[in-house]
């Protein structure tokens, strides 16, 4: 549950960043989070944590 929110500051913290710098228009940044909304409520939200939670993990452990 920590890893879960901390990836979603995260997440927020560089489309925030995206945002600013006018790299990334309000119009695609909110496709991108209705995009991740949808994502997060299909089959692929499995293995998306489990991929991010192994990398997590071999970060760690450099």
């Amino acid at each position: 549950m920590v890893i879960t929110v901390s990836l979603v500051a995260l997440f927020g913290l560089v489309l925030t960043l995206l945002l600013r710098s006018k790299t990334l228009g309000y119009g695609s940044a909110l496709i991108a989070a209705g995009f991740g909304f949808f994502l997060a409520s299909t089959g692929a939200a499995g293995p998306i944590n489990r991929l991010a939670q192994s990398l997590i993990d071999a970060a760690s452990n450099l």
